[in-house]
């Protein structure tokens, strides 16, 4: 039977004493009919194009159609050649990762929709980060990575994940979420602390607009990778110290169902209000398509 809600998986977790990551591995090979081994192999490979988009994003400076976008990325590295983060190596490490991911996406270029597209950055920016920094094993990326899927899959059983479904929370906000839920596993944290990472960082986002400027996904979309996937590590951080979410993560996914049903069509993808309908985005948008 496959697990649809949190309470369900905690069930299951407890129940079973096994890992999210144990779980959701057995329960894909059935659904596919291949083995546990060739289902970690096809995640491994995800994490590998992650990697690769990560390096290729850092070596580009190519710019978007807007020319708003494209070479950011090669800011941030200067600055940080030049002077540190106040938060560290892993801090810079993330947040570059992040936008050179985004950005590869808005260069049409191969990246993992992690859930989507437009959110691609927020997971392989802190996996890859922390991996680097911490020495993570191939077993223990694959681990995170069939985590963080398990809780988009839980998500997404409630809600569309797809901003002209329910704004940017279903996107960058449930990638946010994944993320933090998937680094509290592996930094140790038992099922309940993962939980409430997950709902400690949805929360918090919950009413996220999708406002792009010129129907692009550029303008807020590439910047809310790199800060959202800090968003993650706060709410990760939190639960590991035993901070908890007043409001049950399955109720957290409930609220962001109905806040998403209530969000105006205007704030969902259509670039009819919001940051879309500035002055200034609407001389870009006559610039750009007359």
């Amino acid at each position: 039977m496959s697990i649809a809600t949190f309470d369900e998986l905690r069930q299951a977790v407890i129940g079973q004493d096994k890992t999210i990551w144990e779980l959701t591995q057995e329960e894909e090979a059935v659904n596919a009919d291949v083995s546990v081994e060739e289902v970690r192999k096809e995640v491994l490979r995800h994490i590998v194009t992650m990697r690769e988009t990560i390096k290729t994003g850092m070596g580009s400076t190519e710019k978007s159609v807007s020319e708003w976008c494209g070479d950011d990325c090669e800011k941030l590295i200067k600055r940080y050649s030049e002077h540190r983060s106040l938060f560290g190596k892993l801090y810079e490490k993330i947040l570059t990762y992040a936008l050179a991911t985004s950005e590869e996406n808005l260069r049409m270029g191969r990246i993992v929709a992690c859930p989507t597209a437009g959110s691609c950055g927020i997971i392989p920016g802190v996996l890859v980060a922390y991996t680097e920094e911490y020495g993570l094993s191939d077993d223990e990326q694959i681990n995170f990575l069939i985590t963080a899927g398990k809780i988009g899959s839980i998500i997404s059983n409630k809600v569309q994940l797809a901003g002209a479904v329910a704004g940017c929370q279903a996107e960058c906000g449930v990638a946010s979420a994944m993320c933090a839920g998937a680094l509290a596993q592996t930094m140790g944290g038992d099922i309940d602390v993962i939980l409430n990472a997950v709902a400690l960082a949805m929360k918090n986002l919950l009413g996220l607009s999708c406002d792009p400027v010129c129907g692009l996904v550029e303008v807020p979309c590439i910047k809310r990778n790199p800060i959202l996937s800090i968003h993650a590590v706060s709410a990760t951080e939190l639960a590991l110290a035993g901070i908890e979410s007043k409001i049950p993560v399955d109720e957290v996914i409930d609220a962001m169902r109905q806040t998403g049903q209530l969000m105006s069509p205007m704030l969902k993808e259509s670039s009819q209000a919001g940051l879309a309908t500035t002055p200034t985005a609407l001389k870009l948008k006559e610039k750009i398509f007359g």
